[in-house]
């Protein structure tokens, strides 16, 4: 079975982001834009993060650039704006395409394993992809679905029997 682990990605920050260390946690991908509408949610990721993040969640966020032209900036902006005006300390990549014949990986294998409203492509900045403590992806949100409109998916993830705290 194919595992988030089994992939690599490069940090905003520089090296390669250690995806090794969320074998046994529950994950929530998401692709994000700091210029998008839906970045009032950084937020709320960055809420989960902290409360949960104890308790063996990790939030892995993917910078892209393919909706609206809504994440223009390069790394070091990238970086800035999110910890400057979103408080943001859980992970990010390196800016990566999500849909597209340069899928990054790891996108590949989230949307083939649950398909959106408009098949496996994203529809917008803020997907949020569930992955259970075992690798399984439990769940794909729409942008529009708050970070606290899914804790209660993320709690029952993490009370999973052999879900790792951090």
């Amino acid at each position: 079975m194919t595992k988030l682990s089994d992939f690599q990605a490069e940090a905003l920050t520089g090296g390669e982001l250690d995806l090794a260390a969320t074998d046994g946690k529950v994950v929530l991908v998401v692709n994000t834009a700091t210029e998008c509408g839906f970045a009032t949610q950084f937020p709320g990721l960055e809420q989960l993060w902290k409360e949960l993040g104890p308790q063996g969640l990790v939030v892995l966020g993917f910078p892209s650039n393919q909706f609206g032209g809504q994440e223009p900036g390069e790394s070091e902006q990238i970086a800035e704006v999110c910890e400057r005006n979103f408080g943001v300390s859980f992970p990010l990549a390196a800016k990566i395409e999500v849909n597209g014949s340069g899928t990054h990986p790891i996108y590949r294998w989230l949307k083939n394993e649950k398909k959106g409203m408009i098949g496996g492509a994203i529809k917008w900045n803020f997907t949020k992809f569930l992955i259970g403590r075992d690798g399984t992806v439990l769940e794909r949100y729409a942008s529009a679905k708050k970070p606290e409109d899914i804790r209660g998916d993320i709690e029952r993830a993490l009370a999973e029997p052999g879900a790792t705290a951090a």
